[in-house]
C-alpha cells in the first residue's frame, strides 16, 4: 500500500512554500519560490497575482521532485495566504490590477472615515480605529480612486479565494479570512450589510464570495488545467484554507483556550482562543469560528517585525555577506554573536518598531520607526539588538492588554522566522517573563494547511484529531531570565511612553513625506 500524503501551501508576504507531509506531520518535501512586492509610493504595497500562480506551480514541482513521491499518494491539499490582500478580477479570475497587499496603507482616509461611523460592526476593531489593512478600507479606496477597476470587477476577493478558484474553479470565501478581516459574523448571518451600505459599499455584495466555508471543508477537486500545471492528480481533494497566521495556529496545535500563539515573520501576530465574546479597546476580535468552530479568536499584532530586521540586514550588513559565506553561516548568525554580548537595553537605545505603522495597540498607519539614544559609543550590533528589543517591547504591550482583559498569559507557542534566533526568543521571554515553546516543524502555516488537507482527504475526522497526531514540540523550552526581566522593565516603560509623546510629530513627518512623494510622482508623469 502506498503511503498517503498531503500538501500544505503557505503563501506569505515574500514567497510561497509548499510542504508535503505524511499523516504524522513529518515533512517529506519542501519547495519555496519568491515573488516581488511593488512599492509605487511610501506605505503602498502591491503584488501580481500571476506571479503568485507561477510561484505556486514552481514550489509544488520543487516539493514533489525533492520528495520523489507519486502524485497518486497525495490525498488532499489546502492553503493559506496573507490577508487582507485584495484582488479585483473578472469572472474568470483575470486580475484587473496588481493586488493590494495586506500591509498596504494607502486607504488611510477611508479607514478614518469608516472609524468615524462608530458602527456596531467595529466591535471587532475594539470599538476604535480601523486599520487600512482591512478589506473594507481597501475596497472603498478602489471605489473612490480607481472606479473603473471597481466597476469592472466581477469579483473582489482575497488572495486565498483567488488561489482556491485557480485550483478548483469554484469561488468560495473562507470563514477564516471573512471573519478575520471582512467584519463577517456567521452568528449574525453574513457580512453586516447595513454597515457596508453606510460607508458606500452597498453595491459590493454581488462581487463577494457567496459560499463561506469552514477551515478544512472539502470544497472541490483540482481541475484538469490546474492539475496539469501543478503536476498533480485531477480531482485531488482541496480543503478550504484561509489566513496564513491562523493556519499557523493550527500548525502549533492550538485548538482550545489557554495557550498563546506567537506567529512571526514579516510581521508579528499574537493570538489566543476563548469562549468569551471579548470586545475591548486595543484588542482585535473576538472573531467567532475563525479557526475552530464554537471558539472565538482574539488578536493583536505588529505590522513590521521580521521585515524591519531584514531591512536592517539588507541596508547595513552587506560587508558581512562574504564572511558569513566563508564560515557557512548566515548574516543573522554573525549579528547575533555580536549582539548577545551587549547588555539588556542596548546601553540606552530605545527603538520604536513602526517602520510600516502600528497595527496594535495604537492602530496608527501614520507613525514610523524611531531610534533614540544614539551616541558615538553605539555600534551596528547595538542597533540590531535594540531593534529586536523594540519588537519584543511591542509584543509585551499586546500581552499586557490581553492580561488586562482577563486573558492570562504565562506560556507562549512560537513559530516563524524569530524562532531561528535563540537570542531573539530569549529577549521575548525575558521582556514578558514567559516560557516559549517551539515546534519541531517551524513551517507551522504549511503544516496547518496540511492538517486541513488531511481532514478533507478523509484521514482524520476533524482538526483537533489531526493536530493531536501531526504536531510535536522540541523538548527544550525558552525560559525567562528573571534578572534580565527586571533590567528590561525600565526600558520597556520608556518604550511605552514614547508613542504618546512622539506620535503626532512622527505623523506630521510622515504626511510631509507622502505629500512630497505625490508631488514628485506628478512631476514625473508630466
Amino acid at each position: 500500500m502506498k503511503k498517503e500524503l498531503v500538501i500544505g501551501i503557505d503563501a506569505g508576504t515574500e514567497s510561497v512554500r509548499v510542504g508535503i507531509y505524511d499523516l504524522y506531520g513529518n515533512q517529506v518535501g519542501l519547495g519555496v519560490t519568491g515573488y516581488k512586492t511593488y512599492h509605487p509610493q511610501p506605505g503602498w504595497a502591491e503584488q501580481d497575482p500571476n506571479e503568485w500562480w507561477l510561484a505556486l506551480v514552481s514550489s509544488v514541482k520543487k516539493a514533489m521532485n525533492q520528495s520523489r513521491v507519486n502524485k497518486d499518494q497525495i490525498i488532499g491539499l489546502s492553503l493559506d495566504t496573507t490577508c487582507a490582500t485584495i484582488v479585483p478580477c473578472k469572472e474568470d479570475g483575470t486580475p484587473l490590477r496588481r493586488a493590494l497587499l495586506w500591509m498596504d496603507l494607502r486607504s488611510q482616509k477611508e479607514a478614518q472615515f469608516i472609524s468615524s461611523t462608530k458602527d456596531e460592526a467595529l466591535k471587532y476593531n475594539g470599538y476604535g480605529k480601523v486599520s487600512p489593512e482591512w478589506m473594507v478600507c481597501k475596497a472603498l479606496w478602489l471605489k473612490r480612486n480607481e472606479p473603473h477597476i471597481y466597476e469592472s470587477a466581477n469579483k473582489i476577493i482575497d488572495f486565498s479565494d483567488w488561489y482556491t478558484y485557480r485550483l478548483t474553479g469554484r469561488y468560495t470565501g473562507s470563514i477564516s479570512t471573512t471573519t478575520y478581516r471582512w467584519h463577517y459574523n456567521r452568528e449574525e448571518g453574513d457580512v453586516p450589510k447595513s454597515f457596508y451600505e453606510s460607508i458606500g459599499l452597498g453595491d459590493i455584495f454581488e462581487k463577494l464570495p457567496q459560499d463561506i466555508c469552514a477551515l478544512g471543508e472539502h470544497i472541490g477537486g483540482l481541475t484538469q488545467k490546474a492539475a496539469k500545471e501543478l503536476g498533480l492528480r485531477i480531482g485531488t481533494p482541496v480543503a478550504q484554507g484561509g489566513v496564513d497566521a491562523l493556519n499557523g495556529i493550527i500548525g502549533l496545535g492550538i485548538t482550545q483556550p489557554g495557550k498563546l500563539a506567537l506567529i512571526t515573520g514579516s510581521s508579528h501576530n499574537i493570538y489566543t482562543l476563548t469562549t468569551k465574546p471579548i470586545h475591548a479597546k486595543e484588542i482585535l476580535g473576538a472573531f467567532p469560528d475563525a479557526v475552530i468552530p464554537g471558539l472565538r479568536l482574539v488578536e493583536a499584532g505588529q505590522s513590521s517585525s521580521g521585515s524591519t530586521i531584514k531591512w536592517f540586514r539588507t541596508n547595513f550588513c552587506k560587508d558581512l555577506e562574504m564572511l558569513a559565506n566563508n564560515k557557512n553561516m548566515s548574516v543573522y548568525d554573525l549579528l547575533n554573536q555580536e549582539a548577545i554580548n551587549i547588555p539588556p537595553g542596548s546601553e540606552g537605545l530605545v527603538v520604536l518598531d513602526y517602520w510600516q505603522g502600528n497595527r496594535s495597540p495604537h492602530v496608527d498607519p501614520n507613525v514610523r520607526g524611531l531610534i533614540s539614544g544614539l551616541s558615538l559609543k553605539h555600534s551596528r550590533a547595538h542597533i540590531y539588538r535594540a531593534v529586536m528589543e523594540a519588537i519584543s517591547y511591542g509584543t509585551d504591550c499586546n500581552i499586557r492588554n490581553f492580561r488586562n482583559n482577563g486573558i492570562n498569559v504565562t506560556e507562549v507557542y512560537a513559530a516563524g522566522g524569530a524562532t531561528n534566533s535563540n537570542l531573539f526568543l530569549q529577549i521575548h521571554a525575558d521582556v514578558s517573563n514567559v516560557t516559549i515553546n517551539v515546534p519541531e516543524d517551524n513551517q507551522v502555516a504549511c503544516l496547518g494547511s496540511a492538517i486541513l488537507a488531511s481532514v478533507a482527504g478523509g484521514a482524520y475526522k476533524n482538526i483537533k484529531e489531526a493536530t493531536a497526531n501531526m504536531v510535536r514540540f522540541k523538548e527544550e523550552r525558552i525560559e525567562p531570565n528573571k534578572e534580565n526581566h527586571e533590567k528590561y522593565q525600565l526600558y520597556a516603560e520608556q518604550y511605552r511612553k514614547a508613542y504618546p509623546q512622539f506620535h503626532e510629530w512622527i505623523g506630521e513627518n510622515t504626511k510631509i513625506n507622502q505629500n512630497q512623494s505625490i508631488s514628485i510622482q506628478k512631476e514625473i508623469l508630466v
